[in-house]
């Protein structure tokens, strides 16, 4: 009865954590309309998340996958104010973070096989089979906070005494946490721009501009061009030349 009761519970909890993600999902999906300028000096406007994605992992989406072991950690917390804490909380709140960091890491590097690794939008710059990670910068400030969560709660724990502005510090690392990696998203996302900006300076300098073509003109052109129809003329050759360099 004892394990069948253990099991009604954990379909409970993971309905509601279902629910809970859904709408966390809901929230950080939302979209807002924003007006800037672009090249030539005119008004754009561009529908851009409200949310960035990093904060919105780091935040609402690790409650979301957490909340379990938190209200876990809660109630005996509040069940046992005036008595010797329990070990019930502290050991599911580390034993999910090693969890996370290590075996959700390594079983992400291991599932991925040449064999498998079939995606269409996969990074073509690495070979197949292997796991790339995208963001260096968020992954490093992420799992060097990780460890270094172990060493401060010992530092906490060393003497079996929390004291009030040890649990004040801790709250604020979470926040300073969450602003270095804001700060090295933030960095990845000007170095993508940097690229960018780049790539259509050097499209610029050959004669090519991407209003120069529609999806429609790529399309017909470079079929005739791969079923090995000559063009018309030599504009209609140096046009189909440009279309295979826009596309690279």
């Amino acid at each position: 009865m004892y394990g069948l009761g253990l099991i009604y519970l954990f379909l409970g909890i993971s309905i509601i954590s279902d629910i809970f993600m859904a709408g966390i999902e809901n929230i950080t999906s939302q979209k807002v309309t924003v007006t800037f300028k672009d090249s030539d000096g005119e008004s754009v406007e561009k529908s851009v998340l409200l949310w960035n994605p990093t904060v919105a992992n780091l935040t609402l989406m690790a409650l979301g996958s957490s909340a379990p072991e938190i209200l876990l950690a809660l109630l005996e917390t509040a069940s046992k104010l005036d008595q010797c804490p329990g070990q019930l909380g502290a050991a599911t709140i580390v034993g999910s973070a090693s969890f996370n960091l290590l075996v959700i890491s390594g079983l992400s590097i291991y599932a991925v096989s040449e064999e498998n690794d079939n995606d269409p939008d996969r990074d073509t710059e690495v070979d197949k089979g292997v796991k790339r990670i995208y963001d260096m910068g968020v992954f490093g400030v992420t799992s060097i906070t990780s460890v270094f969560a172990y060493i401060w709660m010992f530092i906490c724990l060393r003497d079996q005494n929390v004291q009030v502005w040890e649990a004040w510090v801790t709250f604020g690392f979470f926040f300073v946490f969450i602003g270095a990696a804001f700060a090295a998203d933030r960095f990845k996302a000007s170095q993508e721009k940097k690229k960018e900006l780049m790539e259509g300076n050097d499209m610029e300098n050959m004669g090519i501009k991407a209003a120069d073509f529609t999806a429609i003109e790529l399309y017909r052109e470079l079929i005739k061009d791969k079923q090995g129809e000559k063009a018309a003329n030599a504009e209609e050759s140096k046009k189909r030349e440009s279309m295979k360099s826009y596309l690279k």
